[in-house]
């Protein structure tokens, strides 16, 4: 429950985001209009607006761009109440539930079943779900410094809590490291991600995973937290806070999903975070009779990133989500160790 007292916040319908209009020293909670349904009537979503009295940087974070995934929402909120506005430097933009249509039903895809994730960063003259990308990615790109885009697995799928980060760039790569997560996957954004968007116009932007859909999950939700906290307390938005040590992140150059190539009943799939060795056996499917019809094995060293939880495994179901692990020659790789015994010293 908040303890903020509610002097401190201010409620605002808007059509744009203006931040300058914004006064300082207040949590301002907008309604801003995205888009209208068929009789005019405004579509509006949540923004947490908190403007401090100091200049600095303008750091956004964003959940719910997939309707099913909801543990960045409690991340945003906590997070939030957790900072002292006459103390805080530069503003925070965080959009709590970007795809409320979704959401309102229970589903990952925007309404019409568009993956918002896959379009951005949209188009006003497309569909609905065209339109509303393109004004997330909008009000995202023209107001932020830095994003951290919050999100989880999809349904019949788990997640360890992992980042997508390009580490080839120091800015992503800090971010990253600053999350203390278990994994943190190499991954450009060369997409049409809102992290992709983002990129394009030159805002460092990582993606975080933060554990399963349709739950609020404390165990990965505390961590993500403080990961909030690290990368505004990097820029000089806040102080920093002590935080429990932590294993240092297993560090991935790529990854790729393993599909079943027949039907059955999937069972023995390693758990997240496990280190596999090429040739072992990592599922197994049986018949209806209880017959084993098929062994997977993995194709080479790698850590399981996310599986399936869904034993009910048709020809082409997901099996796992294999990482490959980084390799001694990756330049990159080995930027991102040196940068990560500083930051785990300081944060620890």
């Amino acid at each position: 429950m908040s303890t903020r007292p509610p002097a401190s916040v201010r409620s605002l319908d808007i059509d744009d985001l203006d931040l300058d209009a914004l006064a300082p020293g207040i949590r301002w909670h907008l309604r801003w209009k995205v888009a209208e349904d068929g009789i005019g009537r405004a579509r509006r979503i949540p923004i947490i607006v908190m403007k401090g009295k100091r200049p600095g940087p303008r750091f956004c974070v964003t959940a719910a761009l997939h309707g099913n995934e909801l543990n960045g929402i409690p991340v945003i909120h906590r997070a939030l109440d957790g900072i002292t506005l006459s103390r805080l430097r530069g503003t925070i933009i965080a959009l709590p539930a970007l795809n409320v249509p979704g959401m309102l039903r229970t589903m990952r895809e925007f309404e019409d079943g568009t993956d918002l994730n896959h379009i951005m960063p949209g188009s006003l003259n497309s569909t609905g779900a065209h339109h509303w990308a393109y004004r997330i990615a909008d009000v995202v790109t023209s107001n932020a410094d830095r994003l951290i885009d919050l999100h989880t697995a999809s349904s019949g799928r788990i997640n360890s809590l992992y980042v997508r980060a390009d580490l080839e760039d120091e800015h992503t790569a800090r971010m990253a490291l600053l999350q203390r997560p278990s994994i943190i996957l190499h991954n450009p954004p060369s997409d049409r991600t809102l992290r992709g968007a983002a990129a394009e116009q030159g805002i460092p932007a990582i993606t975080v995973e933060v554990g399963d859909p349709n739950r609020f999950q404390p165990r990965h939700i505390r961590p993500t937290i403080g990961g909030l906290r690290a990368v505004m307390a990097d820029l000089g938005m806040v102080a920093a806070k002590p935080r429990v040590p932590c294993p240092a992140p297993v560090i991935c150059r790529s990854s790729a999903w393993l599909y079943t190539d027949r039907g059955g009943l999937l069972d023995g799939l390693p758990d997240i975070n496990e280190i596999v060795e090429e040739g072992q056996v990592i599922g197994r499917q049986v018949d209806a009779f209880g017959d084993v019809v098929r062994e997977y094995h993995a194709p080479h060293r790698g850590i399981v990133i996310g599986r399936s939880v869904n034993p009910v495994a048709p020809t082409g179901a997901r099996l796992l989500h294999l990482g490959v692990l980084a390799r001694p020659t990756d330049v990159w790789a080995a930027r991102a160790t040196q940068l990560m015994e500083p930051i785990v010293a300081s944060q620890s």
